[in-house]
């Protein structure tokens, strides 16, 4: 976007919802996240049915990007194991920026208790993509038993992710992708 280019007032909300709902939670209100934007609340509402919708459309919005960093930058040549690891070698290397409060997606389903919240739905759908992708890989990697590996590698990513983001735990000791390391040899994966 060039400078004389400015977003749209959608765009602009949106951006502030990712923002905001990442360093804040998704408790936010509307006039922070309409202060953020530099949108009336009246456009909001004319943008969007509520504040749940807008905060899921956020969260839809990211996914490309999210599934983008976590994806092996070749991966026809690397194998299902070095895809994997590759997953949580990003995810200790994004733990280590200052700004990190663990992944978005995890923190919107800890914090929205409804099953059935637009952004719950969203956060869910993210979780059963990456789970999706590590029974691939690990089927594809000779996995003696892929659906069990898959349900691990998730635990791993948002155990790691999770105490990280809060500050508990630091990844930069590659105690990620040692635990995975563990659990693919365990699985027989090549």
């Amino acid at each position: 976007m060039t400078s004389t280019q400015k977003a749209s007032p959608r765009d602009r909300l949106l951006d502030a919802a990712a923002r905001l709902s990442y360093r804040d939670g998704v408790s936010i209100g509307i006039e922070a996240l309409c202060r953020e934007a530099g949108v009336s609340k009246r456009s909001m509402y004319q943008l969007f049915e509520s504040k749940d919708d807008m905060l899921a459309a956020s969260l839809e919005r990211r996914m490309p990007a999210y599934q983008s960093r976590l994806t092996h930058p070749d991966p026809a040549s690397a194998t299902p194991r070095e895809r994997i690891l590759y997953v949580f070698e990003q995810l200790e290397k994004g733990s280590a920026e200052p700004e990190y409060h663990g992944c978005p997606y995890l923190a919107v389903l800890v914090e929205v208790k409804d099953p059935e919240h637009p952004a719950s739905v969203v956060a869910r759908e993210a979780k059963e993509t990456l789970l999706s992708a590590f029974r691939e890989e690990a089927e594809s990697g000779g996995a003696r038993d892929p659906e069990l590996l898959a349900r691990q590698l998730l635990l791993v990513f948002d155990g790691a992710s999770a105490r990280a983001g809060a500050r508990v735990e630091h990844l930069d000791d590659a105690l990620a992708t040692t635990t995975v390391t563990a659990l693919l040899d365990a699985a027989g994966v090549r």
